[in-house]
């Protein structure tokens, strides 16, 4: 192996962890700047950590790295979502066929047990509590204050890489001040709370575990993911303002008949909500995309290139993704298939071609939020889905549902996002039909998607 290089990742999130522990496959030197405290230092609960859904993509990126294992132990199998009606009626969806399952998995431990298997397994060095103030992607450099000793200094390598999330300091002091660098950043109109849902006194799960509990309401919802422990993690998603608004709760009491009046059977089985409510932030939810991802000896990577709502619990499994593709890239450009000889102009260039599946990403998390919100309590869309099932079931080679394709695959989003949309199509034209209510399940309808395909 060649002589050792050294890289720098700006972020020890999810996306810096394992993005560390491939370039140490490599032979690679990494050094991580963090700007916030060791979270394995600090009790991890819930609050503006909505927990995240693992699925295909995100496996695959971390058995390529080696270290699924390790996270199984986190990770609790949801086959499908349970809808919570008005009046207490569960209806169960499952997500994909028999044996196909997205995971709940608490952010904050998986990122501690990330940056533990960085250090450990990647030999990175994590400094904390350090903040990037300034960037030069010609150079490598970047400059980085220490929050404890006021200390400025400047640290380079022969390739950085900026996995510090949506408000991504890199991006800002060295790709946004360049020249035809796009940049578009996009605020919902909803914002979210999350609520931590204990174990009953016994210490079991209150709700079933293993499934993603949706409460749809229309304009607004609430979800529910389990933890380890037996709690879940809940979010309620609304608006910041207008009826039904998060401005709209202004008193203890307030909280109390929103709940009792949207969410009947959650208020009788939550605990301290009040003091629930007051103990958690409201967050709000940014889209941000921009071009070029790379410049010079620096690359964007997660959140920094292509941050998106959570709609489609795919922002980790995006940015695990595109760790595994610049692995597979690094592979591809290394000269003599020697590890630290690798072509770097050559795999950011390609690196590049990802940029139309960020934006299908994106496409995708803001389409599945009218499909929580609004959709999944429609009897139209549920016989839709039901037919989509029941044809792909027979036709596997034709057929893969949208939700298939992104979470049990790793079919390109950009790609994905295109093909769902042309079954859509085709499928609205299926569903026009008048008395599709009766004739869903004959061979008639089987004919009918087989001609339009």
């Amino acid at each position: 192996m060649a002589k050792e290089k050294k890289a720098i990742i700006v972020g020890a999130g999810l996306a810096g962890s394992l993005w560390a522990v491939y370039l140490a496959k490599e032979g690679y030197k990494v050094t991580i700047y963090e700007r916030r405290p060791d979270i394995r230092q600090a009790e991890i609960s819930a609050g503006k950590s909505i927990n995240l859904a693992l699925s295909v993509r995100g496996w695959t990126a971390l058995k390529a790295a080696g270290i699924d294992k390790d996270v199984e132990e986190l990770a609790i199998p949801m086959p499908g979502r349970i809808m919570h009606s008005l009046d207490g009626e569960l209806t169960y969806q499952p997500y994909g066929k028999d044996g196909e399952a997205i995971y709940s998995v608490s952010r904050g431990h998986l990122n501690a047990m990330m940056m533990e298997i960085a250090e450990k397994k990647g030999g990175a060095t994590i400094h904390y509590n350090t903040k990037c103030i300034d960037a030069d992607t010609k150079a490598g450099t970047v400059k980085l204050q220490s929050y404890e000793t006021g200390e400025v200094f400047e640290d380079s390598a022969e390739v950085v890489f900026a996995a510090d999330g949506a408000f991504s300091a890199v991006r800002y002091n060295a790709f946004q001040k360049q020249n035809r660098f796009d940049y578009m950043q996009d605020y919902i109109d909803d914002g979210y709370k999350e609520l931590l849902l204990p174990p009953d006194e016994n210490g079991d799960y209150r709700i079933d575990k293993n499934a993603l509990h949706i409460w749809p309401r229309g304009r607004f919802m609430l979800i529910a993911l389990p933890n380890e422990d037996g709690s879940f993690t809940c979010t309620l998603f609304m608006p910041f303002e207008g009826e039904n608004s998060f401005e709209s709760i202004k008193t203890d009491e307030d909280v109390k008949n929103f709940f009792k009046t949207t969410f009947p059977d959650f208020y009788d089985m939550m605990p301290n909500l009040v003091e629930n409510w007051h103990e958690h932030p409201l967050s709000s939810l940014s889209i941000i995309r921009c071009k070029p991802w790379t410049s010079g000896k620096m690359a964007l990577i997660g959140d920094a290139a292509h941050a998106t709502v959570p709609f489609y619990g795919q922002g980790m499994n995006a940015s695990f993704e595109d760790c595994y593709v610049m692995y597979n890239l690094m592979k591809k450009h290394q000269s003599n298939g020697r590890a630290g000889n690798e072509n770097w102009e050559a795999v950011f260039k390609e690196y590049e071609e990802r940029k139309p599946d960020g934006d299908a990403l994106q496409d995708l998390s803001v389409y599945n939020y009218h499909v929580m919100r609004d959709y999944v309590a429609d009897p139209k869309f549920l016989l839709q889905k039901k037919i989509e099932a029941k044809f792909s079931a027979a036709h596997p080679d034709k057929w893969m549902p949208l939700y298939s394709q992104v979470s049990f695959s790793n079919i390109r989003y950009s790609e994905a996002w295109k093909k769902g949309m042309e079954q859509d199509a085709l499928m609205k034209k299926v569903m026009d039909k008048p008395n599709i209510e009766e004739i869903w399940d004959s061979k008639e309808i089987e004919d009918e998607i087989l001609s339009l395909i």
